[in-house]
């Protein structure tokens, strides 16, 4: 038989839950008047509404909106007077008055000082003449309220209600601290439904059981009755716990180079600038040194390697080594001292090399690890970032070896578009760069910085000229590139939104 009208209406009340039963009779009021009614808080009333909705009794709107409030000072400016008034109200009194005066009587703090002379100047309400504040304005001027006097008398409010002076008003504020709030909301609105009017304003009383418990089934008497179960509700998303997608992606790197048979190179994050700098050709007053580009640790010296590498590296500086003519300077032990955090893994390889023994040869290593620059933050560069290394030591290594092992790279991590261009590093020769296309932004991507290190390096490590092919990646980029991800920062930010949508690392 097919059920009445007033059957579905029954079956509805019976899926009812306790929250839903509670804002039934208010059903007729707006939300927020169902949340001074009901006495269920802002989360359970809407909760209790999307229920309905996904019953059928209503329909949910929301409607995002800007709402412009006051902020810490804001408050107290509005409750006092912004600080350009109390410097007003000062000159309306005693007028010149030197800065230190000035300053010293309107008890204003420094910022405050500065940024009302700023704004009064602006407005030409003063003059600033032979180091006195002159006051500048008529009685009528000073007896008007400035725009964002009136803009804070008539916070909060929001954002599309403001007119065009109010909105000019509102850009001054924000450019001073903690003055002005702009908060996100959401107005939620609800219609109801044809079977939603019939159930509106209803008591549901109801005893239904809502769970099995011990007390119930040692208490039980025949004539009670369930609550419906409601098949069709949506249910908690269940997140499984993950390894982060970075930590992912750079145990594939690993794997990757693991898998062409090199060995891991691993390392400390504060070294020196001999082997971050000195061991690998950087004359000591080449840019990269400067505190722009490198953190450097104040009041501590590194202890140098072994004497006659040292002296070996000073030689390739000074002199030169291999028929290279060197830096022609004196090399500074104490700066080769400095402790910095690594710019580079490349510090790794230097390492390395000078370790290695010719039965050792040939030889291939990596590393995946983090660097720091003093870089100004954006979409693809970062102060803090990992990079990839790469040394093969090999009597018969050539750049072509060197570019097969990039293309491999940049193929096993999704790239197929990959194009190499002549570059220079002061510790390679030949150096190239290598770049992979970004889909998303249209453009070529530095990725690969490479070349083969240059004898003035290998010399002095190896003890002879030997081929070494040496590359430093961005790992990074390729992770966000990999990812999708618009934004580098995007990988560090620990969204925990983005970290549960994120897929597993494609292999």
């Amino acid at each position: 038989m097919t059920p009445t009208r007033q059957d579905d209406v029954q079956q509805l009340l019976e899926t009812l839950s306790p929250i839903e039963k509670k804002i039934l009779p208010f059903l007729q009021f707006p939300v927020d008047q169902i949340v001074q009614k009901c006495g269920l808080d802002m989360t359970s009333v809407l909760r209790a509404l999307r229920f309905l909705e996904n019953k059928g009794a209503l329909k949910l709107t929301a409607t995002n909106k800007k709402i412009v409030n006051l902020g810490v000072n804001g408050l107290y400016y509005k409750k006092n007077h912004l600080p350009e008034r109390s410097l007003l109200l000062l000159l309306e009194q005693q007028t010149p008055l030197t800065l230190d005066e000035a300053k010293k009587l309107s008890k204003l703090s420094d910022n405050e000082f500065k940024v009302s002379l700023g704004v009064l100047k602006s407005k030409a309400l003063i003059n600033l003449t032979n180091g006195k504040v002159v006051l500048n304005a008529s009685k009528e001027e000073l007896s008007k309220k400035s725009f964002e006097e009136q803009l804070l008398d008539l916070l909060p409010t929001a954002f599309e209600k403001l007119a065009p002076e109010q909105l000019f008003a509102l850009e001054n504020l924000k450019k001073r601290k903690d003055i002005i709030e702009i908060e996100e909301r959401q107005d939620v609105s609800f219609q109801l439904t044809s079977i939603g009017k019939q159930i509106a304003g209803k008591e549901v009383s109801a005893d239904l059981i809502e769970e099995v418990t011990p007390e119930l089934i040692r208490s039980w008497t025949r004539g009670k009755k369930f609550r419906r179960y409601d098949i069709q509700a949506p249910v908690p998303r269940l997140q499984g716990g993950k390894r982060h997608f970075v930590n992912q992606a750079t145990d594939y790197g690993k794997r990757i180079w693991l898998e062409m048979g090199f060995k891991e190179m691993t390392g400390n994050k504060v070294v020196s600038s001999f082997w971050n700098f000195d061991a690998l050709f950087t004359a000591q007053d080449h840019p990269v040194r400067e505190m722009h580009d490198t953190f450097f640790i104040k009041d501590v010296q590194a202890k140098l390697p072994a004497p006659e590498i040292v002296q070996r590296v000073k030689k390739s500086h000074e002199e030169g080594v291999g028929g290279s003519k060197g830096w022609q300077y004196l090399w500074n032990e104490k700066t080769a001292q400095r402790v910095l955090l690594r710019t580079h893994t490349t510090c790794l390889s230097s390492q390395t090399l000078s370790k290695l023994k010719k039965e050792d040869l040939p030889a291939k290593f990596f590393a995946i690890g983090k660097c720091f620059r003093n870089e100004t933050v954006d979409w693809k560069h970062g102060f803090e970032f990992n990079q990839t290394e790469g040394i093969v030591i090999d009597p018969d290594a050539n750049l072509r070896n060197l570019l097969g092992y990039l293309a491999e790279l940049a193929k096993k991590m999704g790239f197929e578009k990959v194009r190499f261009q002549p570059s220079f590093f002061p510790y390679t020769e030949p150096s190239v760069e290598g770049m992979v296309y970004h889909e998303g932004k249209k453009e070529w991507i530095e990725i690969f910085a490479a070349g083969i290190f240059r004898p003035e390096v290998t010399i002095p490590l190896l003890g002879e000229p030997i081929p070494v092919l040496a590359w430093g990646p961005g790992f990074d980029r390729l992770m966000m590139m990999a990812y999708e991800l618009g934004d580098m920062r995007d990988l560090y930010s620990n969204d925990i939104k983005l970290l549960r949508n994120m897929s597993f690392w494609k292999q």
